[in-house]
């Protein structure tokens, strides 16, 4: 049985511009909001509080998206649901391009956040329905990674480029996912669940070559199809509630485990250390990201989900853990609570403390940075791609993709009232103590999909 074949890789790559897209949308605003805090024309001028609106308005659109995702990838397809992405992506950034004022400038992130939404949904699916059980995690793992690559490819066009050219140079990648997407099938499960199997067949001749057994992989397919829609009272079953509660968990671990927050500190932590060029602290940090997310695209079908998750998980509880004694160290007693900003908070740490264990403070990024690549950065998108029955997965999809971005809302926009209520360090220890509860949750909820076909996972759902 000849399994691999090119054209899978293309089908892929096709699909994985999506993420890149959105990696583009996330690093986007890392250059541009110290531009635009600094830009002449008061109409564009971001102050504190608009900066971080500006930063954060795209999760409130990939919420919304996820919710719009859930609904349009069953109803059009995952192919077509990939091409219509770009349609608000490219809105979006043609917004920004030609934006007045600051409000044009937030919508044009809203609408760029909503095609986010929709694409880190419909991206995952597509890819583990297109793909053989030997490479799903290889191919899964690519979303995370063409993620953070285009983080680390807005980073480093923001050194060079102003704000309006480098919209122009984001809009590209959804333009070329758009004409590439054309040219690809439609996965077969869709297809079958659509009742349309001679399409199917066809799909399956493109995605693993001429000579494979596609009747027999399309009966497999078509044991575990129900055409049947799906009803809210079929949420009791087991089979259905048992891994959406285990999706949305993990979307919630990787955001409570505060990726988000360590992000934010990173600049000011870079420059503690005298690394004065921040930029060129971000392009460092954005490159850690993309090395160990390729990493563990590599390894992830050889080590299994689980592994990574719980190495990731002890590597970011260690990190943050040392994050917190970086703070209760520099910090004085008195000052850790009377005012929640980050940066008052730094310079009114003791004269030299800093410096002196610097190097803790950039470690414990390092290590963080890495320990999420490794792991709790790509492992829930995938897994949460393989788990869902065929007729739940885009309500269940929806329900995971508006936790993450809600909770990335909520870390973003409320990290500094964490520290003015629970100090810096004890902020950065209760991130800790949410890694190593994210450990045990895998330990006990999350199966070992490693190696096994869609349909035997919903097999091993139905189990009591």
């Amino acid at each position: 049985l000849r399994v691999q074949n090119k054209k899978l890789y293309l089908a892929a790559f096709a699909a994985v511009l999506g993420p890149l897209s959105f990696g583009f949308v996330l690093g986007y605003s890392s250059p541009v909001i110290p531009e635009l805090r600094k830009i002449d024309d008061p109409k564009l001028r971001l102050d504190g509080s608009q900066a971080s609106w500006f930063g954060s308005v795209v999760t409130l659109g990939a919420a919304a998206g996820g919710i719009l995702g859930g609904y349009i990838v069953d109803k059009v397809g995952r192919k077509l649901s990939l091409m219509l992405c770009s349609v608000p992506f490219v809105f979006g950034y043609i917004v920004i391009i030609s934006a007045q004022n600051v409000w044009m400038l937030y919508f044009g992130r809203l609408s760029t956040g909503l095609a986010t939404g929709i694409t880190s949904l419909v991206a995952p699916v597509y890819i583990s329905e297109v793909s053989h059980p030997k490479v799903r995690g290889m191919l899964g793992s690519c979303v995370q990674l063409m993620v953070v690559t285009g983080i680390l490819g807005a980073y480093v066009a923001g050194i060079t480029l102003k704000w309006r050219w480098l919209a122009v140079l984001c809009s590209f990648p959804p333009c070329i996912m758009l004409l590439f997407m054309s040219f690809m099938p439609e996965t077969p499960r869709f297809l079958l669940n659509q009742s349309k199997r001679s399409e199917a067949i066809a799909a399956l001749c493109f995605l693993r070559g001429p000579h494979a057994d596609h009747a027999w992989e399309c009966g497999q397919i078509e044991a575990s199809v129900q055409e049947e829609g799906l009803n809210l009272s079929e949420f009791k079953n087991p089979s259905i509630y048992r891994p959406l509660l285990i999706g949305v968990a993990l979307m919630f671990f990787q955001q409570a485990t505060g990726i988000n927050a360590v992000m934010f500190y990173a600049e000011t932590i870079f420059e503690d250390a005298n690394f004065k060029d921040s930029r060129m602290a971000s392009v460092v940090v954005g490159s850690i990201q993309v090395c160990f997310t390729a990493l563990a695209a590599i390894i992830i079908d050889k080590t299994g989900r689980k592994v990574l998750l719980y190495v990731s998980g002890v590597i970011m509880a260690l990190s943050t853990a040392l994050f917190g004694l970086y703070f209760k160290i520099i910090l004085p007693d008195g000052n850790n609570s009377s005012n929640p900003d980050v940066w008052f908070t730094l310079n009114s740490a003791s004269p030299g403390a800093e410096s002196s264990i610097s190097w803790l403070a950039v470690v414990s990024l390092g290590l963080f940075v890495a320990g999420f690549a490794l792991g709790w950065g790509p492992v829930p998108w995938l897994v949460i791609s393989e788990i869902f029955p065929l007729k739940a997965k885009g309500i269940s999809s929806g329900a995971c993709v508006l936790t993450n971005w809600i909770m990335a809302f909520l870390i973003t926009k409320e990290f500094n009232d964490f520290i003015g209520f629970l100090t810096s360090y004890g902020t950065f220890w209760l991130f800790s103590a949410f890694c190593c509860l994210s450990v045990i949750f895998t330990a006990f909820y999350v199966p070992e999909t490693k190696g096994q076909t869609l349909e035997q996972i919903e097999t091993y759902f139905r189990r009591p």
